[in-house]
């Protein structure tokens, strides 16, 4: 069945350049620092994908569930009564050394009982068939949200291909997580608590939070007051919080409790949770079961809480704490990969055989010194899987390993997917994604025609049920915007009317340059306070169009826009995001192809994805209030841009017209102070430009911001001047 599954899903790989296409302009990326520098890539993805039969997943499922039952029983007894310290199972020296245990969550039980709601179990299969699990993730394990969104440009890609394989669908894994964040949310709203914009994994949290209808927080959106949780929105209005999806690491949550030097925790937070006000998923304090160290203990675990056999394998480990181990690993040390149990994502991994006298003394010599810091094991041959190298189009064997996720609320469900990552070195065994590897979707078979469990159709169910709406979705309305998402909202508005407004009106002057002389491009670069000495012409037009380092430049416009709307996925959707996606693919594209470029209407494209990113917007089931945040921002730059062109008082009513209209959307709300900024500025400028009436006008616009203006500071005070066009811009 595997081997017909596969067959039929070659057929992926002639579409491999249509969904990698799709990815691209979803903005499915991964972060990866490197020298010190962030860069954000899209994250590579291989056509062809790992098929686990049926029978074969019912036993990982098996294993897995009992696997992270006993680390959650781990995790509550090592916080509270210690009994499987004090009846000798686990030597106490490696609970309280380990870096993940944090004795200011000791004697707490947190909200459900549950400490590890996303556990992220990293297994290999071995040549012999047999799975073995290297890893336990119980702290912020990242991926699922790349098969899921690759299952689902693969069904659309393909849609022939899901009817004749049976594949059990993985779309329920967002309904699973709410599920779980309701559970044990003590009372308010869920939101997911991402460090920032850079963060490898930001592209998940934002998906994540769209797809389980959370809010998506940042650390300075959230406020502790007596003990309790509160999200900000942009009128300075709290909102309680009642579950968090954290996704920053535990030094870094509460500067009050762990690290003081930290600037991207919640103060406080801590104290929320120790008071039972507010539940944190993943708990903090779970990095003391996913210690490297800790993981030979498991299968005692498993025995000890569960009264069981373990289902899954252990790779055979060695303790250098322990005497015997430490002379087995040193006696070995060449035939051994040799592990700092304080290192995540590939790094502090050494196999033995790499190294040569030298390099093996020298570690010989720190595992002497700190035996505690490390764990040695036995080299697993794991099994080759086919990816296509993306130079030849060939079939080329890498290393792959599977995160399989396991989520825990009411119940523990083993999602049915998971994420498949191969390394990007042909016989390199390090595939994490931040070691420079990609992905592919896993597809789980479906049993045959009767002989599904009850509560395996009963997940099928509501997985079903929840495809066209989560139970727990709502619309994203103004109350749950931050005031810097208020900001984003009203540049992503100007940004995408800047972009394209200046390009619609470069192209008739550029016609009038081909008819004439260079001369007549003056009064579009007077227009936009751009030098009129321009030795070059042809070098004004590539820095004017295509120069990321000019401010000025039509790029940078679209790259501003891109940097507002990638943080509003949850409130604007991935459907509309990619439009602004496309814009930014088409503009790096057009200006790497410039100079050979046979002309130079090409990058028209780009104001076509802005009308269509405009029309998904208003055709959408977005908030009226949000919409009219971005179409605010929008018809204050179309109005600025109409005037430095000196547009006819006719051509401006229809955009003052949009501008009222979308204001009246917002009748008795309070408005941002970017708002008034913009108007403010644009009136200082409008009597110079000759429209009375139109300074009228705006001025009854402004007085009425001012009645009803959000308290706060702008977030950026050189957000007006971000793009200058106007060298005399505040």
């Amino acid at each position: 069945m595997v081997e017909s599954a596969l067959q039929l899903a070659g057929e992926l790989v002639n579409r491999r350049e249509a969904i990698n296409r799709e990815l691209s302009r979803n903005g499915v990326r991964f972060g990866v620092y490197k020298n010190g520098e962030y860069h954000d890539r899209l994250f590579p993805y291989d056509p062809i994908p790992r098929i686990i039969a049926s029978d074969e997943f019912d036993q990982l499922e098996a294993g897995l569930k009992q696997r992270v039952n006993a680390l959650n029983a781990y995790l509550k007894d090592i916080y509270s009564d210690k009994r499987i310290i004090h009846d000798g199972i686990i030597p106490e020296e490696y609970v309280y050394t380990s870096a993940g245990y944090f004795p200011q969550v000791n004697g707490v039980t947190p909200p459900g009982g549950i400490f590890a709601h996303i556990a992220g179990e990293d297994l290999v299969q071995g040549e012999d068939g047999r799975w073995w699990v290297l890893e336990d993730n119980l702290r912020i394990p990242s991926g699922a949200s790349y098969p899921l969104f690759a299952r689902d440009i693969e069904r659309r890609t393909n849609p022939k291909l899901f009817r004749e394989v049976h594949v059990r669908d993985n779309r329920d894994y967002p309904r699973l997580l709410r599920k779980a964040m309701d559970f044990v949310s003590t009372e308010g709203i869920a939101v997911v608590l991402t460090p920032g914009r850079y963060n490898s994994a930001f592209f998940e949290h934002a998906y994540l939070a769209e797809k389980t209808g959370a809010a998506l927080a940042f650390p300075e959106d959230l406020e502790v007051v007596d003990n309790k949780l509160y999200f900000l929105d942009y009128a300075g209005r709290k909102h309680r919080v009642g579950a968090v999806y954290r996704r920053l690491s535990d030094e870094y949550l509460d500067p009050f409790a762990f690290n003081p030097d930290s600037v991207i925790g919640v103060p406080g937070l801590l104290s929320a949770y120790r008071s039972g006000n507010v539940a944190i998923i993943n708990a903090p304090g779970n990095g003391a079961a996913d210690d490297k160290a800790i993981y030979y203990f498991v299968p005692q675990m498993i025995k000890y809480y569960l009264g069981e056999e373990p289902i899954l394998h252990n790779a055979p480990t060695y303790m250098p704490m322990f005497d015997a181990d430490r002379k087995t690993v040193l006696d070995r040390i060449g035939e051994l990969v040799i592990k700092d149990v304080a290192e995540a994502g590939g790094y502090g991994v050494v196999f033995g055989s790499s190294l040569d006298h030298a390099a093996r003394e020298e570690l010989a010599d720190r595992i002497k010194a700190e035996p505690r810091r490390f764990i040695a094991q036995e080299v697993i041959q794991f099994r080759d899987i086919d990816v296509i190298d993306p130079k030849t189009g060939e079939a080329s064997p890498r290393k792959a390993d599977l995160r399989a996720f396991v989520v825990t609320g009411q119940n523990t469900h083993v999602w049915y997917s998971g994420l498949t990552r191969y390394s990007s070195v042909p016989g390199q065994m390090i595939v994490n994604s931040s070691q420079g590897g990609g992905f592919k979707d896993t597809w789980v078979l479906a049993p045959e025609h009767g002989t599904e469990s009850h509560e395996r159709a009963q997940q099928r169910s509501e997985s079903v049920a929840s495809v066209n709406l989560i139970p727990h979705s709502r619309k994203h309305t103004l109350s749950l915007v931050t005031a810097s998402k208020a900001d984003n909202l009203y540049w992503l508005g100007r940004y995408t009317e800047r972009a394209f407004t200046t390009l619609v009106q470069f192209f008739p002057f550029y016609d009038r340059v081909m008819d004439t002389d260079v001369d007549a491009f003056r009064p579009f670069a007077r227009a936009l306070d751009l030098p009129e000495d321009f030795e070059d012409f042809d070098g004004f037009i590539h820095s004017f169009l295509y120069d990321g380092s000019n401010p000025d430049s039509v790029r940078s416009a679209i790259v501003a826009a891109f940097n507002n709307a990638v943080v509003l996925r949850p409130e604007l959707t991935s459907r509309l995001l990619q439009y602004i996606e496309l814009a930014v693919t088409n503009i790096t594209e057009a200006a790497e192809r410039s100079d050979s470029a046979e002309d130079i209407y090409s990058q028209r494209d780009i104001a076509d994805d802005m009308l269509a990113f405009w029309g998904g917007v208003e055709n959408s089931t977005v908030d009226i209030t949000l919409k009219a945040f971005i179409f605010i921002g929008k018809y204050l730059e179309r109005i600025d841009l109409y005037t430095r062109f000196h547009l006819s008082p006719d051509e401006l009513d229809a955009p003052l017209a949009k501008l009222e209209t979308y204001s009246k959307a917002l009748d008795g709300m309070p408005l941002p102070q970017c708002f008034g900024s913009g108007i403010s500025w644009l009136l200082g400028q409008l009597p110079d430009r000759g429209y009375p009436e139109l300074t009228a006008r705006l001025q009854a616009f402004l007085d009425d911001f001012n009645t009803r203006a959000a308290s706060g500071e702008l977030k950026d005070t050189n957000a007006l001047s971000s793009m200058n066009m106007d060298a005399k811009r505040p």
